[in-house]
């Protein structure tokens, strides 16, 4: 028996009982049934929000995992750090961080930055040089790749 069933089933009882209204306990137990009836309303509106809530991140769940397919699947064939366009790797995404020697502030760099071997520092306006190998870490044969 659920909260509205048992709640009916007050109502019946009271009903049966043929309550008077004027008296004192009649009126204290119809304000009372009555509250129940709020109070059980109130819980059945909570109970739909939370099963719509539910739905809802279940489908949102559900997007995301088609998301994180989509997004990682690509991440699973090749492990390698390389610089290089034989291999099916993406390794653009990689941030390297360096410390400008005049003003000690940390500079992000990708590795297309890095390629150009040399920037202005953005905070000091000194002008920075770096040499990146790119060796490659990966088999692939690449003209990047550690020779052993």
């Amino acid at each position: 028996m659920d909260i509205c069933e048992k709640l009916a089933y007050i109502k019946g009882l009271a009903e049966g009982l043929s309550l008077d209204e004027s008296t004192k306990e009649g009126k204290i137990l119809t304000a009372i049934i009555d509250l129940l009836g709020d109070i059980t309303e109130e819980i059945c509106d909570i109970e739909d929000g939370c099963d719509e809530l539910l739905e809802q991140i279940d489908a949102v769940d559900e997007d995301l995992a088609s998301l994180e397919e989509l997004i990682y699947e690509d991440d699973e064939d090749c492990d390698c750090d390389c610089d290089c366009d034989d291999c099916d790797c993406d390794c653009d995404d990689e941030i390297y961080e360096i410390e400008c020697p005049a003003c000690n502030d940390i500079i992000y760099l990708d590795a297309d930055m890095l390629a150009e071997e040399g920037m202005t520092c953005p905070n000091c306006g000194t002008d920075l040089e770096f040499d990146f190998d790119g060796d490659c870490c990966c088999d692939c044969g690449c003209e990047d790749s550690e020779e052993e």
